[in-house]
């Protein structure tokens, strides 16, 4: 029953200020905070992801920047060869691009390179082909054995890298241009010394000049070893022939 105050004690102790209203924007204790506090997980999720996406973004623009570089100094390169430089290094990629497709695998890059004078190790022909080569496309061949499809599936071969003719034009015009020109003249060498005995006879240089076509007399050959012979053996040593190159 009331008192004549018209307040009950019996409620005070309930509903006073420790009931609901007893704290600053009322409710319940912990709601106001459960609405209010941000979620700090999410928003730290997406920045992280904005960062991946920053980096890996930044990453392919320094990529494509350093092909493009490297694309233009093989143009500026290739410019500066003579043409026959030029021809040489078209007719070595296609003579080993047996598909015509106009790009080369590992094994038919690597004689086309040895064909132009450069006998690399094969980890540098891996590394060429990291670096400025293509995955192949081609599907690989249908097999009928289900055991061979089992083992296909079971274990999936790395891609085949190939690389293009403009690739390997430019490359290798790069090449030609660093290459120390004793080299060149030693290239010159080894092809007319058959058998490698280290210098060029008479009969090399008749062997030489049936390939050319050349019509080359006896004595006139004979005159040119004699001009060039300084140790009186009737051939042409190799530090002889570089020699007569340098000039």
């Amino acid at each position: 029953m009331a008192t004549a105050g018209g307040t009950n004690p019996n409620l005070a102790p309930r509903y006073g200020h420790h009931g609901l209203g007893g704290r600053a924007g009322g409710g319940p204790s912990g709601v106001q905070n459960t609405y209010n506090t941000p979620n700090a997980g999410f928003n730290t999720s997406v920045k992280a992801q904005q960062r991946i996406e920053a980096e890996r973004f930044e990453r392919d623009r320094k990529a494509r920047e350093e092909r493009e570089r490297i694309e233009q100094a093989g143009q500026d390169s290739l410019a500066e060869l003579s043409e026959e430089q030029r021809e040489e290094i078209v007719e070595a990629f296609n003579l080993f691009d047996l598909d015509k497709d106009q790009f080369i695998d590992y094994h038919e890059l690597k004689v086309a390179m040895r064909a132009l004078g450069f006998d690399l190790p094969k980890q540098e022909i891996l590394s060429i082909l990291h670096t400025h080569g293509v995955q192949s496309t081609a599907p690989s061949a249908p097999t009928n054995s289900k055991a061979k499809q089992a083992a296909q599936q079971a274990y999936q071969a790395p891609p085949r890298l190939l690389l293009s003719f403009q690739a390997f034009q430019t490359l290798m015009a790069q090449r030609i241009l660093s290459r120390d020109p004793t080299e060149e003249i030693i290239r010159a060498f080894e092809l007319f010394d058959e058998g490698g005995k280290g210098k060029i006879t008479l009969q090399d240089l008749q062997r030489v000049a049936r390939e050319l076509g050349e019509n080359l007399r006896e004595d006139e050959m004979q005159a040119m070893i004699e001009e060039f012979d300084m140790d009186g053996d009737a051939a042409i040593s190799k530090d002889e022939f570089i020699n007569i190159c340098l000039g």
